[in-house]
């Protein structure tokens, strides 16, 4: 079900939304609000919605693996970006009052440098061969994630490229209710997408680790299924994730059988994330880290070395972690 290195120019949200005039809860500095109406939006329909699979919307950055260096790779979102001039351009004929023209880009000319080894996402549009940029103004892309990087430490400490493996948090495959942290061989996720979530990453939703002691996982797209949903309509939606234990969490997101992808986020229904107990860290979770096949010596210090200790240990959250380690 991970989608296949692709980034959506934009997820489309499962209701048609308004822009509604005062400051946003999700992102600073941004003075306006987009929520949703009881509409569904004609993408969903013809995306034949009521048949797509409900996943959990997990809260992190989104990472990419693929083949570099003659081996599997994780690869860090990286978008290529207008440059100062162009980005002026671009948002004045954006807000212009007759924009019915678009905007044309100078692929050449217009955009930040990105690294060589720099990839764009598939299945974005191209023009003339090149990637063309979405209507953010943003061309979506991937960079490798080097061991020992600097600037992509936090994704680095998830992989171990000796040994081609990734840690992974996902569903336990035999106990309903259970999460597990385990390892899997890169070369098992390549082509898919998958979500780095842990200390360092977009404040931190989860509670996990701490400054001291950073942990990070990587959750494959679209492993945690959800059970149970409500009927597709706003005020039954709106009543699961206020009031379900099931309910919180950052978002859902439908995997269409057609392969499209919708969305829809807490703030889409005026509702708050973060929130202080995600549905995430409520479930036990278990570390499996047995077998000669995962029979390594890790490097000391690493969080595979760390997780490594606790093979076999099940723990009643998440964030019991920290006074395990």
């Amino acid at each position: 079900m991970s989608r296949l290195g692709s980034v959506q120019q934009k997820m489309p949200c499962l209701f048609v939304t308004q822009v509604k005039e005062e400051p946003s809860a999700k992102r600073e500095r941004q003075p306006f609000k987009v929520l949703a109406t009881k509409t569904i939006n004609q993408k969903a329909l013809d995306a034949n919605i009521y048949n797509a699979i409900p996943t959990e919307k997990v809260d992190g950055t989104c990472c990419y693996i693929t083949t570099y260096k003659g081996q599997p790779y994780l690869w860090a979102r990286l978008d290529r970006k207008p440059n100062k001039q162009a980005e002026k351009r671009f948002k004045r004929s954006v807000h212009s009052a007759d924009n019915s023209k678009g905007f044309t880009w100078n692929i050449e000319e217009d955009f930040k440098s990105v690294p060589e080894c720099w990839i764009p996402a598939k299945q974005i549009e191209h023009c003339n061969g090149k990637p063309f940029p979405d209507e953010n103004g943003h061309i979506p892309g991937w960079v490798p994630v080097e061991k020992n990087s600097k600037q992509y430490c936090w994704h680095s400490s998830v992989v171990d490229y000796e040994l081609e493996l990734a840690l992974i948090l996902k569903n336990h495959n035999e106990e309903p209710g259970l999460l597990e942290i385990s390892l899997v061989p890169l070369s098992d996720l390549s082509e898919q997408t998958l979500e780095l979530i842990g200390t360092n990453i977009n404040a931190n939703p989860y509670g996990l680790g701490n400054k001291k002691y950073p942990i990070h996982f990587l959750v494959p797209h679209g492993v945690f299924q959800i059970k149970n949903t409500p009927a597709l309509n706003r005020e039954d939606i709106l009543s699961w994730f206020d009031g379900c234990k099931a309910g919180k969490i950052e978002g859902i997101v439908w995997h269409c059988i057609d392969g499209s992808l919708i969305k829809l986020h807490r703030h889409h229904l005026g509702l708050c994330w973060p929130i202080a107990d995600p549905y995430l860290i409520s479930q036990p979770v278990i570390v499996t880290f047995s077998g000669a096949k995962y029979d390594y010596n890790f490097e000391p210090k690493t969080l595979f070395h760390y997780f490594s200790k606790l093979e076999g240990q099940r723990l009643n959250s998440l964030r019991d972690i920290m006074g395990n380690l």
